[in-house]
């Protein structure tokens, strides 16, 4: 097969796999851009979208539309926090079908499992974990998307479930833990007020735990008739859902993603981490025709690019996140990958 054959069969691989979500929270971006007197056709039009597209509520967007309709939408509103700020001030109405069978169920542990089971209706790409164990354990984790990729998307949702626990039940409740898994330079302040506890960046998941009890709040508004009436239309969304599965490059950036800082990115950690052997992991990467240092490599420099984009973070932090032990080695890295000195790339992102 050529390279061009190849390349275009690789492409229809890739569409036939995309994520696709509602799109309500790309939605609630552009209206906030809207609110604010900014104009939304030049913005769309960088990211291939029409206004119909966007002014339709039943259009379906692409997980990476969404995640970029965040992106530029922070920038344009100069809000660093874009995700928490939407988190925090949203009608979670707005949510549509999740959310209502949510506010329907009888008490919190049937709610979050609930989230649990039809999170993927809302968004293929964004897979809800709820556990019971010594605590209430909510874990959130991307599906073929990379998850390096995300900030806000990921924050809105990790800040809205904890306040939409609390509107439920009528309780203030405070997590064991939270945590996400990205880094983050700056004020978060306003972020652990509004948690009630530390709020850990560059951690290893996604998640927050609620004390064991919780299970059993009533929930407000509770209505096991309109409950009922809901589960079905969310069992059928869930059957007719398209099957994304989750590409095997997928999971090695986003496990070789949580390593990188502990300095211990070897194949047989990533292969082990994703349940298989070192052979097996080479075996398949082989059959899609990649290789794990070119994925390593390429994830290494995407991250370097996105983490100097942030000038409040010191190179020298910057390397230990991407595994490097001396700032001189990532300094050496970033001319291998870009032909610029990370100070070089700061610069080009600023302008």
């Amino acid at each position: 097969m050529s390279n061009g054959t190849s390349s275009a069969f690789n492409a229809d691989q890739d569409l036939a796999s995309i994520p696709m979500a509602q799109g309500g929270l790309a939605r609630l971006a552009i209206a906030r851009l809207k609110s604010a007197g900014l104009p939304l056709e030049p913005l769309l039009k960088r990211l291939g979208l029409t206004p119909e597209q966007i002014g339709e509520p039943e259009e379906r967007l692409s997980v990476r539309s969404q995640i970029a309709v965040l992106d530029e939408a922070a920038t344009a509103l100069n809000d660093d926090c874009f995700g928490f700020t939407m988190a925090r001030d949203f009608d979670p109405r707005e949510i549509g079908l999740l959310y209502y069978v949510m506010a329907s169920s009888r008490i919190l542990g049937e709610a979050l499992k609930r989230l649990d089971r039809y999170s993927t209706v809302a968004n293929e790409a964004l897979v809800f974990e709820y556990r019971e164990g010594n605590r209430l354990v909510v874990n959130l984790r991307y599906s073929a998307v990379p998850r390096h990729s995300d900030r806000h998307q990921i924050e809105f949702c990790m800040f809205a479930v904890i306040r939409i626990c609390r509107l439920l039940t009528g309780r203030n409740l405070v997590p064991r833990h939270f945590l996400i898994a990205h880094h983050r330079s700056g004020d978060i302040s306003e972020m652990v007020r509004f948690v009630g506890t530390k709020v850990e960046f560059g951690a290893d998941a996604d998640e927050f735990a609620l004390d064991l009890d919780a299970r059993e709040l009533l929930i407000v508004h509770a209505d096991s008739y309109l409950n009922r009436l809901l589960l079905k239309d969310c069992e059928a969304a869930l059957v007719g859902r398209r099957g994304a599965t989750s590409p095997l490059r997928t999971k090695v950036e986003n496990a070789v993603s949580s390593l990188l800082p502990h300095g211990r990115v070897l194949v047989g950690e990533v292969a082990s981490t994703l349940g298989m052997s070192k052979r097996t992991l080479g075996r398949k990467l082989a059959d899609e025709g990649l290789n794990f240092t070119e994925i390593f490599e390429q994830l290494r420099r995407d991250l370097a690019v996105r983490y100097l984009a942030d000038r409040k973070l010191p190179v020298s932090k910057i390397a230990w996140l991407l595994g490097f032990r001396e700032v001189s080695a990532f300094t050496h890295a970033c001319k291998r990958w870009t032909q610029k000195t990370p100070s070089q790339l700061r610069t080009a992102a600023r302008v």
